[in-house]
């Protein structure tokens, strides 16, 4: 067993590099008002739309300050609105717009196309059990963070 284990600054420069390389095929595709941060918030309403922000957060990972100040970008760029639920006024939802709804192909093209560069040359069977040892550590870090 090694002393000093690199799992997790490996995973940091992969992110740094995935991030890097998704800006720029956002721009080949011509999506120069989203950046992937955003994209994941988009992302995760194309799934399903009209959620509570506190469920968007649950789905994105992301703080509740975090994900309200990126809320508050993506409104103000006209690619959501917030609105108050129907039957409790508490709960705020986030709605896609129509210019949102429009980038959704395209976005989904550029996922597709980062998901080939990430994956490269690995067989199925292959990534299959790499993501599994990512769950599991996603798993770990979650329950360390309850």
């Amino acid at each position: 067993m090694q002393d000093q284990r690199e799992g997790g600054f490996l995973i940091a420069k992969i992110h740094q590099i995935t991030n890097r390389i998704f800006k720029k095929l956002l721009k080949e595709y011509g999506i120069k008002e989203l950046n992937p941060g955003q994209g994941r918030i988009l992302f995760a309403l194309w799934q399903k739309d009209g959620v509570p922000i506190h469920e968007l957060s649950r789905k994105t990972q992301l703080t509740k300050s975090t994900l309200t100040t990126m809320l508050e970008r993506l409104e103000s760029a006209d690619f959501l609105k917030r609105e108050p639920d129907e039957t409790d006024g508490r709960i705020i939802n986030v709605i896609l717009s129509e210019k949102s709804k429009a980038l959704q192909k395209k976005y989904i093209d550029v996922s597709k196309k980062m998901t080939e560069v990430f994956y490269g040359k690995l067989t199925e069977e292959e990534i299959d059990e790499f993501e599994g040892y990512l769950r599991l550590i996603l798993d770990n870090l979650l329950n360390a963070n309850k």
